[in-house]
């Protein structure tokens, strides 16, 4: 999922006047921060796009920024320090029980499925994959991320050699992938099934309310409490009132949220407080 750049801190190490800049134009676009003790780092994660400019240090690029106010250089930036840190069938015992979870939940309707911080798109392909597999209808799967970099790759559905060895299985590889070189291209069939656009889960409106699942990992504990809380509320306002949604293992809604309750029918999911019944075990605690 598009997230910051994780990085070996170095004991005692500052961030310099331009990782301080980028880290506030970072928090700025997307409301993810950079951990003070990983900023000192930021210079590795941008040299290639130093390089692509011909730009030889991080405070020349800093400078033009300031100079320059250029949105779309800043957009650059922004997409150089997000990690797209991602896999094929990532916890690949996860997603195979949020597809039965679905499936069992829906009992033969079309689902509803959105894949928020997609990064360059392996998890709703995923997704796809084992409900085309499973048969059955094809989900309504909405794939969204806040790089448009990634989303742009997600689209086109193009993977390098080391990316689709990484938690894909040869048979999958084979089945739904066409190879030229080191490059496997998926097949549409998967891609068309699939709603790709950039959105920012901080910022932008939400999709359209009624998901029946909807993943966001490993993205919310890079914000700030008040937004990861705004951000959740958000998250539970767009599912069904019987819908699940999946975090990150390093993630939770317990005192981050009242709005959310892990999930009673499904294990390590999480889903709407029902209202009506809160109130009343409200009510009869009271007698």
């Amino acid at each position: 999922m598009s997230a910051p750049m994780h990085l070996p801190p170095r004991p005692g190490a500052r961030p310099d006047r331009a990782g301080q800049a980028f880290a506030r134009l970072l928090e700025a676009r997307t409301g993810q921060r950079l951990a003070a003790d990983r900023a000192w780092r930021v210079d590795t994660a941008i040299r290639p796009l130093l390089a692509r400019m011909g730009l030889s240090h991080a405070d020349e690029l800093a400078a033009r920024l300031t100079e320059t106010r250029d949105t779309m250089l800043e957009e650059r930036v922004v997409d150089a320090l997000l990690n797209q840190e991602t896999s094929f069938f990532r916890d690949a015992g996860v997603i195979e029980g949020a597809v039965e979870a679905v499936r069992l939940a829906t009992a033969g309707r079309r689902p509803r499925i959105w894949s928020a911080a997609c990064a360059t798109g392996q998890e709703p392909l995923s997704l796809a994959m084992l409900f085309a597999e499973a048969g059955g209808p094809m989900p309504e799967i909405t794939a969204t991320d806040v790089s448009a970099g990634a989303i742009a790759r997600a689209r086109a559905g193009v993977y390098s050699q080391f990316e689709v060895q990484r938690g894909l299985p040869i048979r999958r590889l084979m089945r739904w992938f066409a190879g030229e070189g080191d490059r496997w291209t998926v097949a549409t069939e998967l891609t068309d099934a699939i709603a790709w656009y950039r959105h920012n889960l901080v910022a932008d409106p939400m999709p359209g309310g009624g998901f029946d699942l909807i993943l966001c990992r490993n993205v919310l504990f890079y914000l700030a409490p008040d937004l990861r809380e705004q951000v959740l509320a958000r998250l539970a306002k767009a599912l069904r009132p019987d819908g699940l949604l999946l975090l990150g293992a390093g993630e939770t809604v317990i005192g981050q949220s009242d709005l959310l309750v892990p999930s009673m029918r499904a294990r390590g999911f999480y889903e709407r407080v029902d209202r009506a019944a809160a109130a009343s075990r409200r009510v009869y605690s009271r007698a």
